[in-house]
């Protein structure tokens, strides 16, 4: 039986995430660090702790993506501190310039506590994975890697799911230590800021 997830936000405290993640990088834009937050000026939800991966496009093209996979802050200082992260720590690409910030689609994954799964076998994770919905966490003590959920819209297929993020755990495509753990999750999808103003009264159909 699955354990309890996360109660999803309500929309206007997600909406809060949104700006205050756009807020961090605008931020980070101008004064080379993250915004400082006071969690208590903020609903009860977000001051709960949480965990997010914030995801930032340009172009419909990955621009940077950071996050962690437990709750250990406040979920507004999660969004707040990844949100800087993605657009500015992320090793794989230069920092976000300020001519990208208005074509930036900004995305924000709150993540449900981890579930611990049967990682006996490959078979054994494979069969308790919902297909399309379930984030995946693998970790063999020395490799650790995870696919959230919307890696499905690319990789549909559960066993190449699996086979891509042993890849890029460092695992070869055959191994399966014997020491290897496994957990699932679910997250809360949060709209970019381009999909949410495109919405607005009066704005282009």
């Amino acid at each position: 039986m699955r354990s309890p997830e996360r109660a999803g936000l309500a929309a206007p405290d997600a909406g809060a995430l949104l700006e205050v993640a756009r807020g961090s990088i605008e931020h980070g834009l101008a004064a080379g660090r993250a915004l400082e937050v006071d969690p208590d000026a903020y609903p009860a939800a977000l001051r709960a702790p949480g965990a997010a991966f914030v995801t930032l496009r340009v172009g419909g093209e990955l621009r940077g993506c950071t996050g962690e996979l437990e709750a250990w802050r406040p979920l507004v200082a999660s969004v707040t501190h990844h949100a800087y992260a993605a657009a500015f720590l992320d090793p794989r690409f230069a920092p976000l310039a300020p001519r990208e910030l208005g074509g930036l689609d900004l995305h924000v994954s709150v993540l449900s506590p981890l579930e611990p799964i049967d990682a006996a076998s490959e078979t054994a994770v494979l069969a308790a994975l919902a297909r399309g919905l379930d984030g995946l966490l693998i970790d063999d003590g020395s490799h650790r890697a995870t696919f959230l959920p919307a890696v499905w819209a690319s990789i549909p297929e559960a066993p190449e799911f699996l086979r891509e993020l042993k890849q890029k755990a460092g695992l070869a495509a055959r191994a399966w230590p014997g020491g290897m753990r496994a957990w699932r999750y679910r997250v809360q999808e949060i709209p970019d800021w381009p999909a949410q103003r495109s919405e607005e009264p009066g704005s282009a159909g």
